[in-house]
């Protein structure tokens, strides 16, 4: 039994670096994290997983479950604002009783300051659907039954938090603006300008694709730079209603890949690379 219990556990700290990523963009707080993960562990250590064939999507769901209960309870309480100032290199305030100031530097190295104080205005559903599949490429099917709705309604809280994270007020206006944003990101790629791409991106990015995630303005710009042949063939559309960027087969009649970008304050603060022809089906493209 010691036997069996070891391997389990071995199984789980192998998928605990993607569950704390999961649940730190959930609750914003690398305490709260570690508690959803701990109870992820509690769990699966009282589940028969025998049948269980993919763990990894098993620990995923149970892990937003624990974060969406939190959420819910946190928001039942009128939880602490995670609010904090977007300035670059501003000093940010610490509410009563929160973890010391080691904790904003943790923070920022694993989620973008700019786009967790907008996750927090977010309903505990949408943030849930958004950060799952917009970032960890959760299938709607599968968010649908953590939150407990159909995976049609699970789209739509995604789509209302991914709009809300992009703020819409004035919709032509906003899409000319992130269309804008766009085009300076694509002009710096195909020149290798590394200054220009820093001015496009926020200080805490994060570029996701199929093969690893990069965090940080400069790292992302050196990825970004070394991409020019690449961005020499993208072209504009809009994905799921929002600018972005499309490449496709040298005869031109299949997509072969798309660039999403969630903007906040006219700053890129995801790039999300999907190459996978499953998930491409799935994004609604208008070319522009």
């Amino acid at each position: 039994m010691s036997g069996e219990h070891d391997f389990l556990a071995e199984r789980f700290e192998a998928h605990r670096p993607h569950l704390r990523a999961v649940a730190h963009r959930m609750l914003g707080s690398l305490a709260e994290a570690d508690d959803a993960v701990q109870e992820a562990w509690f769990r699966l250590s009282r589940s028969d997983t025998r049948e269980v064939d993919n763990l990894g999507g098993w620990l995923t769901t149970v892990v937003g479950r624990v974060c969406l209960d939190m959420l819910r309870s946190r928001k039942s309480r009128a939880e602490e604002s995670l609010e904090r100032s977007l300035d670059a290199g501003a000093p940010v305030p610490l509410a009563a009783g929160a973890p010391d100031p080691e904790y904003d530097a943790l923070l920022a190295d694993s989620v973008g300051v700019a786009l967790l104080v907008v996750l927090d205005t977010l309903t505990p559903a949408e943030r849930l659907a958004f950060v799952l599949h917009d970032m960890f490429a959760v299938p709607y099917e599968e968010v649908a039954t953590i939150v407990g709705r159909t995976p049609t309604t699970a789209r739509q809280l995604a789509s209302r938090g991914r709009r809300r994270v992009q703020g819409a007020p004035a919709p032509d206006a906003d899409l000319a603006r992130q269309r804008a944003v766009v085009d300076a990101f694509l002009a710096a790629s195909r020149g290798g300008d590394f200054d220009g791409l820093l001015r496009v991106l926020d200080p805490d990015v994060m570029a996701r694709g199929e093969t690893g995630v990069t965090t940080g303005a400069a790292a992302v710009a050196s990825g970004a730079t070394r991409f020019a042949h690449l961005a020499r063939v993208a072209r504009h559309a809009l994905l799921d209603g929002a600018p972005g960027l499309v490449v496709f087969s040298d005869d031109g009649q299949r997509l072969v890949q798309v660039l999403r970008f969630t903007f906040v304050r006219e700053r890129i603060a995801v790039i999300e690379i999907v190459s996978d022809v499953g998930r491409l089906s799935r994004i609604d493209v208008a070319v522009a």
